[in-house]
């Protein structure tokens, strides 16, 4: 009788082992088969897909200056007219005050602009670029 337990014991662990090992070879295949396809150069061809499907390479861009509380100053991004930013405030940071200067909100808008016509979408813009632009002092 204990022989038959082990042996069924062994028989469970035996199929948890390879039922644990089949389950990882599975995850793995994707991984797989996205690094085959970076191999074979298809990641390219997505980009040169982005490229063309992007909405904004050849749209109407406009920038705005607007005023801001406490006599600073933000921004509007339009495109084709249609407002798509409103950043009364300096992004990434806490608060409701825009740039000091109108050519520092212009600066920003500018940079937002660039990652717009590149389709990186939504236009983040960090403490790092701020600070890059000049604009933060």
């Amino acid at each position: 009788m204990r022989d038959e337990i082990l042996l069924m014991d062994n028989n469970k662990l035996t199929v948890f082992l390879a039922v644990y090992f089949i389950l990882i070879i599975l995850t793995c295949l994707p991984a797989a088969s996205i690094s085959s396809d970076e191999a074979t150069g298809k990641q390219e061809v997505g980009k040169e897909t982005r490229q063309q499907n992007n909405p904004y390479i050849n749209a109407e861009i406009s920038i705005r200056i607007i005023s801001s509380v406490n006599k600073t100053f933000g921004y509007d991004i339009l495109i084709n007219g249609k407002p798509l930013v409103h950043q009364p405030s300096i992004p990434a940071l806490s608060g409701n005050e825009g740039f000091s200067a109108k050519d520092k909100a212009q600066k920003v808008a500018e940079f937002v602009v660039k990652k717009i016509r590149k389709n990186e979408m939504p236009p983040t813009v960090t403490i790092d670029d701020l600070n890059n632009m000049g604009v933060l002092k």
